[in-house]
């Protein structure tokens, strides 16, 4: 935000609008291909796919060959350029869609996939979403299968027979009777009560008036579904196989949709089975019946002239929409919250990532705005309207600890609360400044934070709990989600509360990354990141539970290394075995041995030994397993058993003799070294564990970190996923350490257009051939320019190229030296004379081109936004053209 822009009234700042280019990326992920309009063919790389993993994006070479036209990736640079001016379309002009450049439709066998590079349209805006959309609807649960005869709901200590129905939702509880929620009181009560509706609904129980819940034994249910269980499990590797292929070849047709003729694929095709509602935290309807969704239940959204999907046979679809102003193919409404279910894009389709590519880009548009809203709504703490005090405390509350919005609940709802809806008990004052936060959060995750707030945002939350408020009170009586969104809109269209959190998590995330150095191994500066990534989830309160298997974890890693640093001690006192006098030498080395006692290396040794037996036994189980599923006569089968066991045998009888050599060692000191073992080769082997050590180590300190933080959370939904491609690229991390598969699917737009400078500023250069645009922030005002021919820009970016400091320095002491004497007034001065220096035209053009060279230079143009008394936007047209600069009065 420029300096004009903080004086001018927050309710007349204008919007500017800057939109990301992309430049020619000579990257591709992993998985890339080729794309959809057949120009651009898949990169190819000799690397093999585990050895391009560990290879960093950055040193990633691939070459990519076009036919017929080269298209150009457009990249975004470090510094972030604004495009030069474009006209825009009417808001009712449909976005464009490249319909007739897609390709025909492959066999299986021909098909590859293909990458549609929708971040290189230059229209992602507009209302329209679709222009063409055809899928095959979607796919039902199974009918409900009665149970074997025997086994029978148990009521009052007798067997009782249940109609389908009733049954079939007596089956869910009794699947669920050893988790905490069958144990539950509330899911208990809630399932009893839908349960003896359906068994109302379906005649009753013939055998029985069933009244009390805890009269029902559902053993012999529970019993019969382990069962189950257990011969799922059970099936060979091909039986499983076999109903997986089966499985994927019902399900092949549903997976992908045709979007304005693109082969795209699908999110969630399935509609929800029927089952017990668990919901999140204590909430009140846990344990609610979740009713069969029927096709009469849905609807489809597709062209009016797309095939309409068939219903399964006697049914008919509830409602058939042509709505190409939203993103999703089939909707219905649940019955327990009543609560609108979506079949959308998958994660990796386009209209998915270009719905993330605009969140992200309006909270970076945010930054531009961010300084004036905090400077109005600072200003507004003390006003005398009460809304106004209230609206601002909140604005504050929001922007600072990144609180949500928040909204009312039903009383059937779970109690979770935002700000707007923060109660006289979820907060306590603490004089001066300090505040305790403590209430559920989303998911009834528990916020509790204890900080220190603005004098005067304190002073107003101790007027908000004045008398006669009391517990169960609203804090902010004034005002509600809506209010406080419309309230943000005044300010920047489309701001929202979410807006703000992926805006403080973006920066808090670049924040820390700028301090973190660029030394140390990968997994060092994974940790690095990791820990980065704390700090936003904990800004955010991604909290989870620690898990059940946490602790057992930590030991397991902890005997690792207890065991590596026994390993090590063995190759040291085998060196002096070699060589006494080098304990002399270097007595520091050597130093560690006698801090392992005897009494804990015993203990080590014996946990190795048992941990390497139970290694044989295992591999003896698995050889006899996969044995037992091969197709082949008994004969033969009875001859590898034979030929296993003699094998683990002869494993057996060598374990034996490792336990008596290793107690042998352990009791002499004494080892056998091997002819081949020198000194030098010691110490390598005793480099290698101590690395081992170092990098098991931050394994278990990250694992520890995270235990209680959900750092997936913030990393898919509110950082951006760009902040991630700059560090991997500018700290030599590859990629797949940060971003799984799957991210790297959703964010392929943040992989391709981001490199090492990335920075979440929206202020931009770009040099892309013989153009080139600087963009800085244009303020309302008088607009002035002056002309830059083509050999003054050829200068201006050798010099920005050549790296010389001391041109720069020259160069700001000229800026120094000159003065804005233009008035504001609206005679601006143009000039289109080379050597034109006027008293406004010279002064500014020596500060501008300073600007320009340093932005270059340093990739810091965000830096030099500060130092310029003017706003404005430098364009230019070529070489063949002028260059002009624009900016307000």
């Amino acid at each position: 935000m420029s300096s004009s822009d903080e004086e001018t009234p927050l309710a007349t700042v204008r919007r500017k609008k800057l939109v990301s280019k992309h430049k020619t990326s000579t990257l591709e992920s992993e998985d890339d291909s080729d794309s959809n309009d057949g120009k651009i063919k898949t990169p190819t790389t000799s690397l093999s796919e585990e050895e391009a993993d560990d290879v960093p994006l950055k040193k990633r070479k691939i070459v990519t060959k076009t036919s017929v036209k080269k298209a150009t990736v457009k990249k975004e640079p470090s510094s972030q350029v604004a495009k030069a001016p474009r006209k825009r379309k009417a808001k009712s002009e449909e976005p464009k869609f490249k319909k007739d450049e897609t390709p025909k439709i492959k066999t299986e066998d021909e098909e590859e996939e293909e990458s549609y590079k929708w971040w290189e349209e230059q229209d992602l805006n507009g209302e329209v979403v679709w222009n063409t959309l055809e899928h095959n609807g979607v796919i039902f649960p199974p009918e409900y299968e009665p149970l074997p005869s025997k086994v029978k709901l148990i009521y009052d200590g007798k067997p009782v027979s249940l109609p389908p129905a009733a049954e079939e939702v007596a089956g869910f509880f009794a699947a669920l009777i050893e988790s905490d929620h069958g144990k539950n009181p509330v899911f208990q009560k809630n399932f009893f009560a839908d349960f003896l509706e359906v068994l109302n609904e379906n005649g009753g129980c013939p055998d029985a008036k069933i009244t009390d819940f805890n009269k029902c034994d559902f053993s012999k249910m529970f019993d019969y579904f382990q069962k189950q269980k257990e011969e799922k499990k059970a099936l060979s590797p091909q039986e499983k196989k076999r109903i997986k292929q089966e499985k994927d070849q019902m399900e092949e047709k549903y997976k992908f949709c045709y979007l304005n003729g693109r082969k795209e694929q699908v999110g969630n095709f399935r509609v929800e089975p029927p089952g017990l509602f668990r919901g999140r935290g204590a909430h009140p309807k846990t344990g609610k019946l979740k009713k069969r969704v029927q096709p009469e239940d849905i609807t489809l959204n597709l062209s009016k002239d797309a095939p309409v999907p068939p219903a399964p046979e006697g049914h008919t679809w509830g409602e058939i929409k042509h709505d190409n102003t939203v993103a999703w193919l089939a909707m219905w409404r649940e019955n327990v919250l009543g609560s609108v279910k979506y079949v959308r894009f998958a994660q990796n389709s386009s209209l998915k990532g270009i719905s993330d590519f605009k969140k992200f880009e309006k909270a970076r548009e945010l930054k531009n705005y961010i300084d004036a809203i905090r400077k109005d709504y600072q200003s507004k703490l003390r006003s005398e309207l009460m809304i106004d005090r209230q609206l601002s405390t909140a604005t504050y509350l929001i922007d600072i600890f990144a609180l949500r919005a928040g909204g009312e609940k039903s009383e059937d709802e779970a109690d979770t609360v935002g700000c707007c809806s923060l109660r006289y008990e979820h907060i306590f004052l603490k004089p001066p400044n300090t505040v305790v936060f403590d209430f559920l959060g989303k998911d009834s995750i528990r916020f509790y934070q204890e900080v220190e707030v603005d004098p005067q945002v304190f002073k107003n939350l101790r007027i908000f709990k004045k008398s006669p408020k009391k517990p169960g009170d609203n804090l902010f009586d004034r005002i509600d989600p809506s209010v406080v969104n419309k309230y943000f809109q005044s300010y920047l269209p489309g701001l929202t509360a979410k807006v703000f959190r992926t805006y403080n998590a973006s920066k808090t995330m670049q924040d820390q990354i700028d301090l973190i150095k660029n030394e140390g191994t990968v997994n060092e500066k994974v940790v690095n990141f990791n820990a980065a990534n704390r700090t936003v989830a904990t800004l955010c309160n991604h909290q989870r539970t620690v898990s059940k298997t946490h602790e057992a974890g930590v030991q397991k890693i902890n005997e690792r290394i207890e065991e590596m640093f026994w390993k090590k001690i063995i190759a040291k006192r085998m060196i002096l075995q070699l060589d006494k006098a080098l304990k002399k030498k270097d007595p520091a080395y050597f130093r560690e041995i006698d801090d392992l006692n005897k009494e804990t290396e015993q203990q080590v040794m014996e946990r190795f030994l048992d941990k390497e037996k139970e290694k044989l036994e295992k591999k003896y189980e698995r050889d006899l397993l996969k044995l037992g599923y091969e197709e082949i006569s008994k004969d033969e089968k009875k001859k590898r058993k034979d030929e296993l066991a003699a094998e683990h045998k002869e494993r057996l009888e060598k374990h034996k003799e490792l336990v008596k050599t290793t107690k042998q060692e352990f009791k002499t000191q004494k080892y056998e070294i091997k002819a081949s073992q020198t000194v030098e080769k010691l110490q390598q082997q005793v480099e290698k564990i101590e690395l081992r050590i170092k990098n098991t180590s931050l394994q278990l300190k990250d694992k520890e970190d995270n235990s209680q933080v959900a750092l997936s959370t913030s990393k898919i939904n509110y950082i951006d996923p760009r902040l991630t491609v700059m560090f991997s690229k500018k700290f030599d991390v590859p990629i797949e350490k940060l971003f799984t598969k799957t991210l790297r699917e959703k964010f392929a737009w943040a992989i391709d257009s981001a490199d090492e400078n990335w920075r979440l500023e929206l202020l931009q250069i770009e040099v892309a051939g013989l153009e080139v645009t600087v963009g800085l922030f244009q303020t309302s005002g008088e607009v002035s320019s002056v002309s830059i021919t083509s050999w003054r820009l050829l200068l201006v970016l050798l010099l920005s190229w050549s790296g010389l400091d001391l041109l720069l320095l020259v160069l700001g002491w000229l800026r120094r030296g000159s003065k804005h004497t233009r008035d504001s007034g609206t005679d601006g001065v143009s000039d289109s004379r080379t050597d034109s220096d006027t008293s406004g035209g010279g002064g500014h053009l020596r500060e501008q081109t300073w600007l320009l060279l340093l932005g270059l230079h340093r990739a810091a143009v965000r830096v030099v936004l500060g130092r310029c008394s003017h706003g404005g936007c430098l364009s230019g047209v070529g070489w063949g053209g002028s260059w002009s600069w624009s900016s307000s009065g």
